[in-house]
């Protein structure tokens, strides 16, 4: 049997591909540079399969991914909750007094930034979190650490001078999974849209209104501008069921009657979130499953 081929952002070690590795325990992983190499790589067939971060807890919502969600023609069928854990990682051996500058992706700078100012390091943002451990090994840096996993640390080599550094403990990120075909329903699916509306009074409400009374369960919106006309905007939601339910399906035609335009991203089962037990009562944001 041919394994299963999945596309990833970032290096071996990164969060990616530790969420990528527990929806697909068994897949082949290609890691890709950028979030754009990752839809090519499931376009052009390379792949079966991609997983991409579309939010996190703490810092919000990964922009880049809904633009090319925006203009992919692949579709979501799963989605994955992981927690994060950064850890400072140095080249072993050295000095952590010597230590000055910290490198990782912006997001894990971010989540760690009262740690950063509390320790004085400056931060340099690179493409990956473990692409910055990789990075600092080879260049064989002394005077900065990198901000990634312990998985991370442990396939380069590398120490890990503190563990558990971000700011918030509930820190969780949300991935999708995407590919050429869809999901059929389980009975706990979760599905994604994109919309836009006439730049008149009521417009948006008219919308929400298709979802209010269905009783349907709107679990996220999120807007983001066209690009094409100022100040008007695609508006990206989640909300409970399967497009072949045929509530779900009733909701779609009536939201198409009234947008001036729509998407359907895909419907698929919702991922599982498991709270660790250090960060139960402290979760800022109320994640529905």
């Amino acid at each position: 049997m041919v394994a299963q081929k999945v596309a990833f952002q970032g290096e071996p070690g990164a969060y990616g591909e530790i969420a990528t590795l527990s929806f697909f325990p068994k897949a082949e992983l290609l890691p890709a540079k950028s979030f754009q190499n990752v839809f090519e790589s499931l376009e052009s067939g390379t792949v079966d399969f991609a997983v991409i971060p579309i939010e996190n807890s703490i810092e919000g919502s990964v922009n880049e991914t809904y633009d090319l969600l925006l203009k992919t023609n692949m579709v979501v069928c799963g989605e994955i909750y992981q927690q994060i854990r950064h850890c400072l990682i140095i080249n072993p051996g050295v000095d952590c007094s010597k230590i000055t500058s910290v490198y990782s992706h912006p997001q894990a700078l971010a989540q760690c930034r009262e740690y950063l100012q509390n320790k004085n390091l400056e931060p340099i943002p690179t493409y990956d979190t473990a692409g910055a451990v990789k990075m600092i090994k080879q260049n064989k840096m002394k005077n900065a650490a990198a901000i990634a996993s312990k998985r991370a640390a442990n396939l380069y080599g590398m120490e890990i001078w503190e563990q558990g550094i971000e700011d918030k403990k509930n820190n969780y990120t949300r991935f999708l999974v995407l590919s050429k075909v869809g999901s059929e329903p389980t009975g706990r699916d979760g599905t994604s849209m994109i919309f836009s509306v006439r730049h008149t009074p009521g417009a948006l409400f008219e919308i929400l209104e298709e979802f209010a009374k269905r009783r349907i369960n709107l679990t996220k919106i999120e807007s983001r501008p066209t690009k094409e006309v100022p100040w008007e905007y695609y508006f990206y939601v989640d909300f409970e069921g399967h497009s072949l339910d045929k509530q779900i399906s009733d909701l779609i035609e009536a939201v198409r009657k009234k947008a001036v335009f729509i998407k359907i991203l895909g419907s698929y089962k919702k991922g599982e979130f498991h709270q660790s037990r250090s960060s139960i009562g402290s979760l800022a944001l109320d994640l529905v499953l």
